[in-house]
């Protein structure tokens, strides 16, 4: 393998060290605010003489201004993926799949011993995954799947995001509604997670004569979008009972509306609202009972890849292909103040 043989000095220490989930060192690159269209790189530079025995990866991710899920996801990858661990690491926030997809290349050409993938969309990458495997660069999924032969990439560590619709769909059919009338706000089109939470969805409306869409439409993970889309909804006059978000920022952005309109929601409410993440302040929502359910999508997936990688590094195979993160809805009946303290982020 390329690279790892020239690593072995260095193993016994990498294997030592322990990722954190939280804190560590931000690179003063400004990605933060890195807008959707453009994206940064950003590597973090280590001193002279040292680069050759540490672990170098590429981290391709979405911009952490997305959601707060997505910046306590880059976060942690941040503080994990660090000299101090044992990596020289290279950084790239961006939403648009064309420019992550050009940004791997690069990654790739650059001979990056793993490089580590949060796809914008399922589709597109079959070329970076075949010019990696020909370099002898590992990929490793993290936080959403892609459409590609599983022989392809060394693993994938991500959220079950088809299992994150069902469950929210299920617990949205035992509310036992005469009739429900949804607006659905969904995500980035193409990306995992808007697939996996719109598929569950639309299969129950499609099978379900009381079940129908006062509207459907994507927000891109947008706050600002999703309050327009439920203030149109509003003023077409059409009733609705069942707000399903995509993302915790796009239910605020809805309840907003419904807070401008007079409209009641979550429990004892005249409209259910659902989202997904892992926020604490959507957390503490539903607790309060403004809102009826959050889907949990956990974002910390950094430990677990960084073990992975002292693993093959140290020629041990991953005892898994597809490690899913545990996840679980709750709801503002059941969720207690511990889980807020626990899962919130």
């Amino acid at each position: 393998m390329k690279k790892l043989f020239s690593l072995a000095l260095s193993t016994a220490l990498a294997l030592s060290l322990v990722a954190c989930n939280n804190g560590g060192e931000k690179t003063p690159d400004g990605s933060k605010s890195n807008p959707p269209a453009g994206g940064s790189s950003v590597s973090q530079q280590q001193p002279t003489g040292g680069s050759d025995k540490l672990i170098t990866v590429g981290v391709i991710n979405n911009d952490p201004n997305e959601s707060g899920y997505r910046t306590a996801n880059d976060a942690a990858m941040r503080s994990t993926f660090t000299e101090e661990n044992g990596y020289k690491a290279t950084f790239y926030n961006n939403n648009d799949a064309s420019q992550q997809i050009a940004e791997a290349q690069q990654m790739v050409q650059n001979e990056v011993d793993f490089l580590l993938l949060s796809p914008a969309s399922t589709t597109g990458w079959d070329t970076v995954l075949k010019d990696a495997q020909a370099a002898g660069t590992q990929v490793i999924l993290f936080d959403r799947m892609l459409e590609a032969d599983e022989s392809m990439y060394a693993a994938a560590v991500v959220s079950d995001m088809p299992a994150e619709g069902k469950t929210a769909v299920d617990w949205l059919a035992a509310q036992g509604l005469d009739e429900y009338n949804i607006i659905h706000i969904q995500g980035h089109m193409g990306s995992d997670a808007q697939l996996g939470r719109t598929g569950a969805l639309d299969e129950k409306v499609a099978a379900e004569a009381n079940w129908n869409y006062v509207t459907q439409q994507t927000a891109d993970w947008d706050e600002a979008t999703a309050r327009t889309i439920v203030q149109s909804a509003i003023d077409s006059g059409k009733p609705f009972n069942v707000i399903y978000a995509e993302n915790n920022g796009m239910a605020r952005g809805a309840v907003a509306a419904l807070d401008a309109a007079g409209i009641t929601h979550g429990k004892d409410g005249d409209v259910i609202v659902m989202g997904f993440d892992s926020d604490k302040w959507a957390f503490e929502a539903v607790l309060e009972g403004s809102w009826n359910y959050m889907g949990l999508c956990n974002p910390l997936q950094a430990p677990t890849v960084d073990s992975i990688i002292k693993d093959l590094v140290a020629g041990k195979a991953p005892a898994q292909k597809i490690i899913y993160t545990p996840e679980q809805g709750f709801d503002c009946d059941t969720l207690t103040q511990a889980d807020v303290d626990t899962y919130g982020t």
